[in-house]
């Protein structure tokens, strides 16, 4: 006989087929295999017919096309016999899927089959029916499968309450057609039929709502029973796994009986009492035991508010964590992570256990744990965590000390009872981990460290042990040698020590030592080093013993190949050899860094210093953020980010100063405007001394404060001259107000006594058609906090619609908008928009608030857009 004929048998196929050395050779078989199939099909051979089809799905799990004999299943599946239907629905169920328009065809013989006497065929049917059901399918024959839910074999019923599961998948719609045979099959005596049944009742509760609350109604009662009979029956070989009676069907009464107590306190209060015995009675030193166990936790945890179960049910976890199994210990972690928003005291008495876990060989484990301990801390118990975890950190393997010493710095800035806390702990973990550390972090204990006044000399000498002992962790580096640099005279003198201290005795050469160690040690980075030159500059004017060294330290770095170090380099020995005049005011320490502004920059809780009044906020980019829209950026007068940086070390100085990107000159568009500088874009952001284009209408005028007509050019030359007069650039009432660059923003005018600044009111913004008033009152106890009423009226005959309000502050100011009272304006002054504006000083004091305004709205389906600068603020604002 032909190898390839037909007639040869499937075990000799797979044989030849195995026998193959070479993919090429494979193919080679499967070829000619296939093309003998295809002969006999084309010959209508009834004989083989079973055997090709054979044959063509093993082929098809080798991964070959095999859609030519998907005819040969449905030939087969209407022959009478059932060895040819067997074979024919296998095939049907391998080679074709619900999206094939073939099995339109095999509609109407699955249907014949599903009423056919023979009830192993009508099984045949009903499990190809569930396993590639079409929703058309589905329509069709749902009738049959719901009578067939009542057929007198429990293996059919079982079947058949697979397939509905499949239908009401397909089909929601059809989901009220099988609720009462459902019900039915919930009183089945057979654990087959009943688990099938359980399953079928929880898929209808999630398709349909009636179908739920029937259920809640009828059914909760027959599950509770159904599960106490199964939680206490007797030892049963049918059923048993090891030791306890069929733990699937438990486990599928929990799932169920959770979906129906879900948002139901009268169903959740009627099975809380099989849920207690459940959780109690079953043996949790077997698999299938915890495996109940989980899920009775689950249907707790989901079910409506029982403060004593909810105690067992945790306590259940907790004992999941001292298992050896770690999968075990994995499921319990997450779900007590889930428990904290239900009973977060009753998961800290198993704090213990859980930190444990953190120590854990297995990452999963660990990483899981580390989430949970940081839920778990509070203020009552973050010194005592953060110990153990900080003590962790020491012996933690490398490539978990990136999330553990996270979570630390997290913890610490966020609950923090104490400065000198917040301090020790934080230069701990950059002792020990200072490389895993990420800027924000150390930018952040920087700050804080600023802030605390009577800690500078105790930083600066935990700082100065910290780093002779490990100068391999570059942030505490980069720490340190700010510090030093910033407060070296109170190291030296021992300024501030405090009781806890024990004595240190440092010399200046010995500060100097240190610095040049820490910028010649081969683990020192480029901000490191440049750091480093920063802080030997400052020394050089604190410790005038020590200039001349210093100066020789820089110098090394004159020639380096880095060009950031070289500049320094060169920079710094002029002005330690040339400008020592100048050298103390530039070695000057750092002002004081805004804490709360910092903070809240990066939780991302500072309000957007730009609002609309449709609640749409944009946050100013500080070098980082890209603004929203364009028109925003408009608003601003601020280039993007993605601008080129600029070239010029005046452009540079400007960028630090107001922490805004400038554009060179070279690379503005306008070539008209080529004598303008990046001092030209300083005054065009503060809209200061420009005048208007010509044959362009003029801008609305800003009330109280007149725009001098003086050039742009004229302004610099006069602010670049030391010789010559100010500038005079705004006038208010014959006062005038100086521009003082290192400000930023000019002064705004004294505030007369008599106008009081509780309740002061200034005509803020005014054109041919809008008056915009500014009521400004403060809050008792908070100075930097001012309160604007803004009141809009319209001076046209027109009513405005669409009307929105835009502001825009310089970045040492925050502002908030409130939504405004709506968007429409009357014609005539019939009537007014209010919106409220808060506005946050950090420059209290020293820098007065200034604002650019956007005003856009439509007059006769036509937009109209106003802009302005508001600098007629009271001075005490």
């Amino acid at each position: 006989m032909n190898p390839f004929s037909s007639g040869t048998r499937l075990r000799d196929m797979i044989r030849a087929i195995r026998a193959c050395k070479t993919a090429a050779e494979e193919r080679g078989v499967v070829r000619k295999e296939c093309a003998a199939i295809r002969d006999s099909i084309s010959e209508n051979d009834p004989d083989y017919r079973h055997r090709n089809l054979a044959k063509l799905m093993f082929i098809h799990m080798l991964g070959y096309p095999t859609h030519f004999g998907q005819m040969e299943c449905l030939k087969l599946i209407a022959s009478p016999g059932f060895p040819e239907k067997r074979i024919g629905y296998l095939g049907l169920m391998l080679l074709l899927d619900e999206r094939q328009e073939v099995l339109m065809l095999v509609t109407n013989s699955i249907k014949q089959d599903l009423n056919h006497t023979n009830q192993y065929i009508v099984g045949l049917a009903l499990c190809a029916l569930g396993n590639i059901c079409s929703a058309e399918m589905a329509r069709d024959l749902a009738p049959e499968v719901e009578r067939l839910l009542q057929f007198r074999d429990p293996n059919i019923r079982k079947k058949a309450a697979l397939c509905s599961i499949r239908i009401i998948k397909k089909v929601p719609d059809l989901a009220e057609n099988f609720v009462k045979p459902v019900a039915a099959l919930l009183k089945e005596k057979h654990h087959g039929v009943l688990i099938t049944g359980v399953q079928l009742c929880a898929d209808l509760c999630k398709a349909s709502p009636e179908a739920l609350d029937y259920f809640r109604k009828k059914c909760t009662d027959g599950l509770v029973k159904v599960l106490k009979d199964v939680a206490n029956s007797p030892y049963a070989p049918e059923y048993d796994i090891s030791g306890i009676t069929d733990p699937f069907l438990h486990i599928r009464l929990l799932k169920v009986l959770r979906v129906l107590g879900q948002g139901d306190a009268d169903t959740s209060d009627s099975m809380n009492d099989i849920l207690a015995q459940v959780a109690t009675k079953t043996e949790s030193n077997k698999n299938a035991g915890n495996a109940i166990l989980y899920e009775c936790v689950e249907t707790i945890m989901n079910i409506e508010d029982n403060g004593g179960l909810h105690v067992l049910a945790i306590n259940i976890l907790g004992r999941f964590l001292s298992n050896r199994d770690n999968n075990i210990r994995y499921v319990a972690l997450n779900m007590l992570m889930r428990a904290i928003a239900v009973d977060s005291q009753a998961v800290q008495r198993h704090r213990a256990t859980i930190l444990e876990c953190v120590k854990d060989s297995d990452p999963s484990i660990r990483k899981r744990a580390l989430e949970l301990v940081y839920l778990l801390v509070n203020d009552t118990n973050v010194k005592p965590l953060t110990k153990e975890l900080t003590e962790h950190l020491e012996v933690s393997d490398p490539e978990f000390k990136g999330d553990l010493t996270a979570k630390i710095c997290s913890i610490v800035e966020k609950f923090s009872p104490e400065k000198i806390w917040y301090i020790d702990q934080m230069l701990k973990v950059l002792s020990e981990a200072g490389k895993y550390v990420k800027d924000e972090v150390w930018h952040a204990l920087i700050v804080v460290i600023t802030n605390a006044s009577d800690l500078h000399g105790y930083a600066v000498r935990f700082l100065y042990r910290a780093l002779q002992a490990a100068v391999e962790q570059e942030t505490l580096v980069r720490v340190a040698v700010w510090c030093i640099g910033e407060y070296g005279e109170m190291l030296v003198n021992n300024v501030g020590r405090l009781d806890i201290e024990e004595p240190l005795t440092v010399t200046e050469s010995d500060a100097v030592d240190v610095l040049e160690t820490s910028i010649k040690s081969h683990s020192c980075d480029l901000t490191s080093q440049a750091m480093c030159l920063i802080a030997l500059l400052k020394l050089s004017s604190r410790f005038p013993s020590c200039s001349q060294r210093i100066n020789e330290i820089i110098g090394q770095y004159k020639g380096s190949f880095v060009l950031e170090l070289q500049q320094r380099a060169n920079e710094f020995n002029s002005i330690i050899e040339r400008h020592q005049n100048m050298r103390s005011s530039l070695a000057e320490r750092m002002p004081v860094l805004d804490e709360a502004t910092f903070s809240g920059r990066r939780a991302g809780s500072v309000p957007a210093v730009v609002s609309t009044s449709q609640g749409v906020s944009v946050i100013l980019p500080n070098g980082s953020a890209k603004l929203g829209t364009a028109p925003v950026a408009d608003l601003l007068d601020l280039s993007l980010d993605d601008a080129p940086a600029p070239s010029s070390s005046g452009g540079e100085f400007l960028q630090d100063l107001l922490g805004v990107n400038l554009m060179p000159v070279s690379l503005q568009p306008d070539t008209n405007q080529a004598q303008k500088s990046g001092s030209d874009i300083l005054l065009d952001l503060l809209s200061i001394g420009t005048p208007p284009a010509q044959n362009s209408p003029s801008p609305p005028q800003l009330l109280s404060s007149n725009t001098d007509n003086r050039s742009p050019l004229d302004i610099l030359d006069r602010l670049s001259t030391p010789s010559a007069p100010s500038a005079q650039i705004f006038s208010t009432g014959g006062n005038s107000s100086m521009l003082d660059l290192l400000d930023g923003l000019p002064s705004s005018p004294p505030m007369s006594e008599g106008n009081g600044l509780a309740h002061s009111s200034v005509t803020a913004f005014e054109s041919s058609s809008l008056i915009l008033t500014f009521n400004f009152s403060k809050q008792p106890g908070n100075p930097q906090m001012t309160l604007i009423d803004g009141s809009f009226t319209n001076k046209s005959q027109d009513v405005f619609t669409e009307f929105i309000f835009q502001a825009a502050v310089p970045k040492f100011l925050q502002l908030q908008l409130d939504p405004a009272s709506g968007d429409t304006l009357p014609a005539s002054g019939n009537g007014s928009i209010t919106q409220k504006l808060r506005i946050t000083n950090s420059q209290h004091g020293k820098k007065s608030l200034v604002m650019r305004i956007r005003i856009s709205y439509k007059v006769n389906n036509k937009d109209v857009l106003e802009e302005g600068q508001i600098r007629n603020f009271p001075r005490d604002l």
